[in-house]
């Protein structure tokens, strides 16, 4: 500046200056001179005293600087630094108006050491802001992309990775197991959150969510990136194993040898990337009970047993296949499961047959007892499928009838009996309800990071109990509660624990037939 202390910069050096620092950190020309112009005006104020309006402007251009005490005309004056009467005000400004500010230049600041000193750390302040600003701005709408960086060093477990233009966290809980990192090691990672915090934007980085692997494969598989194999469904154990479902429209493709690739270089190149995590591709299919099938692979499946009221699933194996369709801990019925969205039973076929002998027994008693008849009739009726009396008491006529054994009159006369003891007994049909309102709300109520508005959009959505919600997926999740904008890795959280009890009751299932061996 021309008339300032040599220790600051000259006019022209100031908008170079300002030129450098913009390219530098890619940020506005702008947003620099205008941190510029703040430091200024604190030196300014620091010397004429900080109860008087200074400001300071930068001419873009040439980069002259003005220093000038703003007053504002006002018809009673309070504070006589800051306002002047209109009369007062007419003397610099005929055409001045009560509201407007009278501006009054001020002698150039002679910058000393502990000026310029403040002057650069509001400057530096200042840019860091901005330079935050772009980072969010930039990486806000890249969630769901992987991104390269290399390790930068570890806080406490947590790692923070270098991204080129900004640092992202690399969380302990988002690493695969037995998974380290030494500074400067290069890591690929899922850009699965970005929140905007006082610090500037936050980046988070995850390896473990089925996302990552989902990206994984469109990198490595042209068909899945030019969407001619659509992947319907990830599960996974990050670092041991993990499942996934692929489908195509297209007759002239193979999307599960497409994703294998020549000689399984495809599917190596994302095991490679995840640490040898064991990746199963299946067969997606619109039947249930195939889709089911295939998740258990490589288990050899006898029989499968659909309960579609519960989204249940019973599947028979012979005993040799046990082990393999459980998997260790549990891992394969586990995973299978979450791709599926099914609970999954694993019995084998004498568990099977033991099982259905006993519900056949509890049927026919239950036939016998309730409905007064000898046990020929019951395990007819249980023969052909009838588990509940209410199910006789609403059985139409000529159904019954056409049971072998079975006339007219005897069909009429069990209809009869059943009514009555459902009259007699109004409690038993109660029973076999589904669960009332109430307790399905209390039901999802236990998810803790789920509000009692968030479980009303629920049920407008027809989520209306623990399995609905289980087997959604984190992105449908998201769109049915988009008015609460609910972060990703909350719809995660929010989905694993509506399927704890899946994997409960399979681990349960599990033990249960170690056991038995």
């Amino acid at each position: 500046m021309q008339n300032m202390s040599s220790s600051f910069v000259s006019n022209i050096e100031l908008l170079h200056v300002a030129d450098a620092v913009a390219r530098e950190k890619n940020i506005d020309r702008d947003q620099v001179i205008e941190a510029m112009e703040q430091a200024i005006q604190r030196a300014g104020r620091a010397k004429y005293g900080h109860e008087h309006d200074i400001r300071a402007e930068i001419d873009r251009k040439t980069g002259e600087i003005r220093l000038m005490r703003y007053r504002e005309v006002v018809e009673s004056v309070e504070d006589s630094s800051r306002e002047m009467t209109l009369s007062d005000a007419k003397y610099f400004d005929p055409e001045i108006e009560v509201g407007g500010f009278v501006k009054e230049d001020l002698p150039p600041i002679d910058f000393g050491r502990i000026a310029a000193q403040t002057a650069k750390q509001v400057i530096v302040q200042r840019v860091r802001e901005a330079e935050r600003e772009r980072q969010y701005e930039e990486y806000k709408d890249r969630v769901g992309e992987i991104v390269n960086g290399s390790v930068k060093r570890n806080e406490f477990g947590n790692y923070i990775v270098d991204i080129g233009r900004a640092e992202a966290m690399l969380p302990r809980d988002s690493i695969i197991p037995r998974e380290t990192f030494q500074n400067g090691d290069r890591v690929r990672a899922y850009i699965s959150e970005v929140k905007q915090a006082n610090r500037g934007a936050q980046i988070f980085l995850s390896r473990t969510c089925p996302q990552f692997m989902e990206k994984l494969f469109m990198q490595e598989v042209p068909e899945i990136y030019d969407s001619i194999i659509e992947i319907k469904a990830v599960a996974r154990d990050p670092g041991s194993r993990a499942k996934i479902a692929v489908r195509t429209d297209d007759s002239s493709v193979d999307p599960v040898g497409a994703c294998v690739g020549m000689r399984g270089s495809r599917v190596q190149a994302v095991v490679n990337e995840l640490q040898g995590e064991k990746i199963d591709i299946v067969l997606w299919d619109e039947s249930v009970v195939t889709f089911v099938v295939n998740s258990l692979t490589p288990a050899e499946i006898a029989k499968v047993v659909v309960d579609e009221e519960l989204r249940k699933i019973e599947v028979v194996v012979p005993d040799e296949s046990l082990s393999v369709a459980i998997g260790r801990r549990g891992q394969n019925v586990k995973l299978a499961s979450m791709l599926t969205g099914w609970e999954i039973d694993i019995l084998t076929e004498d568990e099977e047959s033991e099982k259905r002998q006993t519900e056949f027994k509890m049927h026919s008693e239950a036939f016998m007892n309730g409905l007064d008849v000898d046990e020929m009739i019951a395990q007819l009726l249980a023969v052909e499928g009838f588990t509940k009396i209410s199910e006789v008491a609403n059985c139409p006529v000529a159904e019954l009838e056409s049971i072998e054994g079975f006339d007219a009159d005897i069909a009429s006369e069990l209809i009869a009996r059943a009514q009555a003891y459902i009259a007699e007994n109004p409690e038993e049909e109660l029973s076999e309800k589904k669960d009332a309102p109430e307790e399905v709300i209390q039901q999802i109520s236990s998810i803790t990071l789920l509000t009692s508005d968030m479980i009303e959009a629920l049920k407008v959505k027809k989520v209306e109990n623990i399995d609905d919600l289980a087997d959604l997926s984190s992105e449908e999740l998201i769109e049915h509660l988009s008015e609460f904008k609910i972060s990703q890795e909350d719809a995660e959280k929010i989905i694993m624990q509506a399927r704890e009890h899946w994997f409960v009751e399979s681990e349960e299932q599990s033990n249960k037939e170690k056991a038995s061996q």
